[in-house]
């Protein structure tokens, strides 16, 4: 048996055989060695879970239980945070420091804040003669991807449970292991049975039959917006709550009177966080044209010191790309840039190690605004450099997309940089490489998604709203 096979699914509090008796092999993408095996759930599966959420789910689930809920799940997720960055090195290739902070702190940090919001959110208020309150939505689907598995399970699963949902969630097969230890912390928290439920599976059957379930009340999907635009259409069958968080082609914008040493360098290592398998990754980089050659130089010398190799060598920064698939599409994308006319600065499709997805770090430069890689996500570490003439080009440049999920300015006036922000149609702006705030609402304009995640603005996507009018008596003895 392989070092991470896995025979069942969790459903309702407890695990289950699947109904058939199909499995996926899960490949390192390192060693494209398989390291374990997880079921294929089929659509019996998904009902079965979404019954036992059903039956779980309490619209008049107490306060007080909500948050216990959440702490014990918190505490049982803490002490796991080491082996689950291990799996997840394993699994995508994530190297150590990866492993250790995006990939596993910072979910923490993010499962933590929920304890704190419940006691700060307002669910009753009144509002004239009527009470506003806002209750559990219902019914949980939660499908993930592979890129962040613990960061997205623990983004939608946190605030799902801390409003007094019921979850059934489907991972991504390219990366479900350290999802299965998530739900054994979530098995020895002691969540009542039916709360959290676990199929994994293929999208075009299990992610579709979640989607599509009657009994489910709101899907959350994380992933790419072709599939999110499947997921919409299967959803719409049922009228339910769709929250879609999507693909991102983002603009990190060097304004001229910026620190171009530390915004390109922040702005590469950006770029190749997570090998590029980031959605929100600033993947065009745009400078002034007057300081395009020196930004060229300073992106070229980061990129190079991005050493690629095995993501458990300390010495490693860029890890490999998830599968076969992911690799093979990065390299198309590169390779026809360059016959779209951009040129090459560092890096290439070439392959870099004999063994592995790896792709070399890559900046290309002279990328016009039309080009397919200026205007499709790469989900690699590729990086398009473009020039600008000024502040109203770098705007309608940066706008020039179907996304707009994140990105970045950098200026030495922060009121420019504040005033600049708000003209770009995206979600989530930083300035100056501002630190990262898990409580900040997160989430796309235009084809970058529907609605947001994290925080209260995360929280509330989980809540029904419904007011109770009250007749002129109940409101004079409130008074």
């Amino acid at each position: 048996m392989d070092q991470h096979d896995r025979t069942q699914h969790y459903i309702g509090g407890q695990w289950v055989q699947p109904s058939g008796t199909d499995r996926i092999a899960v490949v390192n993408p390192a060693t494209e060695q398989i390291i374990g095996h997880v079921p294929t759930g089929t659509v019996d599966d998904v009902d079965r879970a979404v019954t036992a959420a059903r039956n779980a789910f309490d619209p008049g689930v107490s306060m007080a239980e909500r948050r216990d809920r959440v702490a014990r799940l918190v505490a049982a997720l803490e002490p796991r945070l080491p082996d689950i960055a291990t799996t997840i090195g394993q699994e995508i290739g994530a190297p150590l420091k990866v492993q250790r902070g995006v990939q596993t702190a910072v979910p923490m940090a993010i499962a933590s804040s929920y304890r704190g919001l419940l006691e700060e959110t307002n669910f009753e208020e009144q509002v004239g003669n009527s009470l506003v309150i806002r209750e559990p939505y219902g019914v949980v689907g939660a499908i993930t991807p592979w890129n962040y598995p613990l960061y997205q399970v623990v983004a939608k699963v946190l605030p799902a449970v801390a409003a007094g949902c019921t979850v059934v969630l489907k991972p991504s097969e390219v990366a479900p292991l350290s999802v299965y230890q998530f739900m054994e912390a979530a098995h020895e928290a002691g969540l009542p049975p039916g709360v959290l439920n676990l199929v994994t599976g293929y999208g075009p059957e299990v992610g579709e039959a979640v989607a599509g379930h009657p009994g489910v009340d709101l899907v959350s999907f994380t992933g790419s917006t072709a599939t999110g635009r499947r997921v919409a259409s299967i959803a719409a069958d049922t009228i339910k709550k769709v929250c879609l968080e999507l693909g991102g082609k983002s603009a990190n914008i060097i304004l001229d009177d910026a620190d171009l040493d530390t915004a390109v360098k922040v702005g590469v290592g950006n770029a190749f966080l997570n090998s590029g398998q980031t959605c929100a990754a600033w993947t065009r980089m745009l400078v002034p044209e007057s300081r395009y050659d020196e930004a060229l130089l300073l992106a070229r010398q980061a990129a190079q010191r991005y050493t690629v190799g095995d993501p458990f060598d300390p010495a490693t920064r860029l890890g490999p790309l998830a599968s076969q698939t992911q690799q093979a599409r990065v390299r198309g994308y590169i390779e026809r840039a360059v016959a779209d006319g951009a040129r090459l600065v560092t890096g290439g499709p070439e392959p870099v190690l004999e063994r592995g997805y790896f792709i070399a770090p890559t900046v290309l430069a002279d990328v016009h605004s039309d080009s397919e890689l200026a205007q499709q996500e790469v989900f690699g570490p590729v990086l398009a450099v473009m020039s600008y003439r000024d502040d109203g080009e770098a705007v309608r440049i940066a706008n020039d997309t179907m996304y707009g999920l994140s990105g970045a300015i950098w200026s030495a006036d922060h009121r420019r940089a504040i005033a600049l922000a708000r003209r770009i149609q995206t979600g989530q702006l930083d300035i100056n490489g501002a630190p990262y705030n898990p409580r900040a609402p997160f989430g796309g304009y235009k084809k970058s998604g529907i609605g947001r995640e994290l925080g209260p603005a995360g929280l509330k996507e989980y809540l029904q709203t419904k007011s109770v009018q009250l007749p002129d008596s109940v409101i004079s003895q409130q008074e």
